[in-house]
């Protein structure tokens, strides 16, 4: 039997804790290893505990998510950042203090599983949206540095693709304004993945708009 992967829970709601236990409890592969409501309780618990993947509030009692992403550098565990609050600052200094995923707290349930076990896995997870607020944090004009695309030639197609990815389109919605069918959108941004030696999504859309890339002429 494969070893679950240990979820932590931090937010100040016991009822919005509550939920997401259930949520982990009712799915294979899952165990919560405990959970907290404030900012101290959270650090100790996760210390201490040192959970496969935590999900963490943005504002609880005792200070920020930025201060628990402080707090936990030692204890090895993925974090994924939750808010209800629509702010890009969040986004921004979530990552730059390690978050490996962000998401709004409206995530569906398949969602919020989905970035649970991809984080765990080693890769970043962003939801679409907030990978477009990201995104428009970056200088709206192109790059006149030497950037990452420069040796590797993009059919327009693909351009087309990585310039959605980058507007935080998800893959069916990629598909819907390309008339591809799904698994072919899979197929481009594996490929993409590969050709621009990119691990995920996140990482693409990073490097097109510091590229310029969605500014070029076609």
């Amino acid at each position: 039997m494969n070893t679950p992967i240990t979820v932590f829970l931090a937010d100040d709601d016991a009822d919005f804790r509550r939920v997401y236990r259930r949520l982990f409890e009712s799915v294979d592969g899952f165990r919560v290893l405990g959970e907290a409501g404030t900012v101290p309780e959270t650090i100790r618990k996760i210390t201490a505990l040192r959970p496969d993947v935590s999900l963490i509030d943005m504002q609880m009692p005792g200070g920020s998510g930025i201060d628990v992403l402080r707090g936990i550098v030692e204890s090895d565990t993925r974090a994924i950042v939750l808010t209800a609050f629509d702010l890009d600052e969040y986004v921004a200094d979530a990552l730059k203090q390690g978050a490996a995923g962000f998401l709004l707290k409206n995530a569906s349930s398949s969602e919020v599983l989905s970035a649970v076990r991809a984080v765990h896995a080693g890769h970043a997870w962003l939801a679409p949206e907030v990978t477009a607020r990201l995104m428009g944090q970056f200088e709206q004009r192109p790059s006149h540095s030497h950037h990452p695309f420069a040796q590797v030639r993009l059919s327009e197609r693909e351009l087309q693709v990585i310039r959605l990815v980058a507007q935080g389109r998800s893959n069916r919605q990629i598909a819907e304004e390309l008339y591809l069918a799904l698994p072919t959108v899979r197929t481009y941004l594996s490929r993409l993945f590969t050709k621009l030696d990119v691990s995920d999504r996140t990482q693409l859309a990073v490097l097109a708009h510091q590229a310029g890339l969605l500014y070029e002429s076609r």
